[in-house]
C-alpha cells in the first residue's frame, strides 16, 4: 500500500466518482487507515474519503497537525487500499501562497486520488478564514493542478465559515461559494450546515454544481430527506473514527471498573479475518 496509482487507472477512477455526481445523492464514508477503507468498500459504498481528524487520532495527533508528507502518504495508502475513488480531506491546500497550493496539490493528485477539498479556514484563530480574494487565488492554483491532471482532477471548494464562528456564517457562505465555483471549484461543501432551512439555501446558491453535506452527528434529517433538499453526496467526517473511539473508552471506563462485559460489542476475528484475507 502506499504507492501511486498508474495515470490511466486515476483518470478512469477521476471520470467514474465526477458520474457519480451528476444525479441522486450518495453517501461518501471517510476511512482513517487500509483497513477501515477495505471494511467500508465491502459493504457496498461507491467511494470514499479521507479524514483529516481520524487519520491524525490514529497517530496520536491532533486535527490539523500532521504536515504534507504525511497527509501525502496517508491519502496514497487510502487510494491504495481499494478500487474506489477517492475524495482526499486537504485542508487549506498545505501551501503558504497560490503558488504553494498549486505544488501540493500536484503532489496530492499523483497518489492517485480521484478529488479533493480545499477550505478556506486559515487555523489561526486571529484571522480563521483567509480573505476572499486570497482565498479564490488558492483555489485557482487547486483548480490548475487538478485540470493537468489525467482525467481531470475534481475541486471541491469548502466555506467553513459555520465552523469558525463567522458572525453571519451563512450570507457569507453563500458569497464565498459562488466565487469558489467561479474559480473552478465543481463540488461546494459549507461544514456545519444542520437545518433544512440551511441545506436548501446552500443547495440553491450552488446551483447547479453539486453540495457536498457533512453529517458528523445525528441532525434529525434521513438521507432520503436529505436527498430531497437536493444534496449530492453526504460525507461523516470524522464521526466514524470518533465512534470507535468512543468504543474504545466505554470499554476502557468498564475495564477500569472491573468488568469486560463491553468486549462483547466487539466483531469478531473470524468476520475480519475472512473480510482481509479474501
Amino acid at each position: 500500500m502506499g504507492g501511486m496509482l498508474d495515470p490511466a487507472a486515476a483518470g478512469a477512477r477521476r471520470e467514474a466518482f465526477r458520474a457519480l455526481h451528476a444525479e441522486g445523492c450518495f453517501v461518501l464514508p471517510n476511512p482513517w487507515d487500509v483497513g477501515t477503507a477495505k471494511y467500508l468498500a465491502a459493504q457496498g459504498f461507491r467511494a470514499l474519503a479521507t479524514t483529516s481528524s481520524g487519520a491524525a487520532w490514529s497517530r496520536g495527533l491532533a486535527d490539523g497537525t500532521m504536515d504534507l508528507d504525511a497527509v501525502i502518504a496517508h491519502v496514497a495508502e487510502i487510494v491504495g487500499a481499494t478500487a474506489l475513488p477517492v475524495n482526499a480531506d486537504f485542508g487549506h491546500g498545505y501551501g503558504a501562497d497560490a503558488e504553494g497550493v498549486g505544488r501540493a496539490v500536484a503532489r496530492c493528485l499523483e497518489t492517485g486520488v480521484a478529488a479533493l477539498s480545499v477550505e478556506d479556514a486559515t487555523g489561526d484563530p486571529a484571522r480563521p478564514l483567509f480573505p476572499l480574494e486570497e482565498a479564490v487565488a488558492r483555489m485557482q492554483a487547486a483548480r490548475a493542478a487538478c485540470d493537468a491532471a489525467p482525467g481531470r482532477g475534481i475541486l471541491v471548494g469548502r466555506a467553513e465559515c459555520f465552523l469558525t464562528g463567522h458572525p453571519d456564517p451563512l450570507a457569507e457562505s453563500l458569497r464565498r461559494i459562488a466565487a469558489y465555483a467561479e474559480a473552478g471549484a465543481e463540488v461546494l461543501y459549507v461544514p456545519g450546515i444542520r437545518t433544512p432551512e440551511h441545506i436548501a439555501a446552500v443547495v440553491a446558491a450552488a446551483s447547479p454544481l453539486p453540495v457536498n453535506l457533512l453529517v458528523s452527528r445525528p441532525i434529525g434529517l434521513t438521507l432520503a430527506e436529505i436527498a430531497a433538499l437536493g444534496v449530492r453526496r453526504v460525507s461523516i467526517g470524522g464521526a466514524l473514527a470518533g465512534v470507535a473511539w468512543g468504543a474504545v473508552g466505554r470499554a476502557v471506563e468498564a475495564m477500569k471498573a472491573g468488568t469486560f462485559d463491553a468486549l462483547g460489542t466487539r466483531m469478531p476475528g473470524t468476520v475480519l479475518d475472512g473480510l482481509f484475507g479474501a
